[in-house]
C-alpha cells in the first residue's frame, strides 16, 4: 500500500520535474508498463504531451491543491497556471487518478477544465 505521504511526495515530484522542464528526470517515477489511459502506453507518450504543451505555452505550471489517497491510488485535483484567459475565464483544473505500484506510477487516467479552447489538453493532443 502506499503511504499518504508518499503519493504527495510522488505526486509534487513529478509536478516538480513538468514545472521545471526536467522531462526525463520524470521518467524514473514511472514503472516501465506505465499506462495513461488518455495518451496511451509509456512514459513517452506523457513526455511528448508535455513537450508539445510547453513549447505552445511557455509559462504553463501544474499546481497540486488536493491529493486523496486510497490504497494503491490517489486522486489529485491541480491547477494549471501560465495560460492566456478570457476576462472572467475560470482557472483551467486538472483532475488526475493515479495507480501505484512499488512506489512508482503504474497507471493514470485524466480530466480536464476550464482551459480555453486553444489550450485544452484534448485539442492540443488530437
Amino acid at each position: 500500500m502506499t503511504t499518504r505521504e508518499d503519493a504527495s511526495t510522488l505526486v509534487r515530484r513529478m509536478q516538480e520535474c513538468f514545472n521545471t522542464r526536467q522531462f526525463d528526470a520524470a521518467a524514473a517515477l514511472h514503472t516501465p508498463d506505465f499506462f495513461s489511459h488518455p495518451l496511451g502506453a509509456g512514459f513517452e507518450a506523457g513526455k511528448a504531451a508535455w513537450r508539445m504543451l510547453v513549447s505552445r505555452f511557455p509559462e504553463v505550471r501544474v499546481v497540486a491543491r488536493d491529493i486523496l489517497v486510497d490504497g494503491d491510488r490517489a486522486a489529485v485535483r491541480s491547477i494549471v497556471e501560465g495560460l492566456a484567459l478570457p476576462d472572467g475565464g475560470a482557472q483551467p483544473e486538472l483532475f488526475e487518478i493515479f495507480r501505484f505500484e512499488d512506489g512508482r506510477f503504474a497507471e493514470m487516467w485524466g480530466a480536464s477544465t476550464g482551459f480555453p479552447t486553444s489550450a485544452s489538453p484534448e485539442d492540443l493532443l488530437a
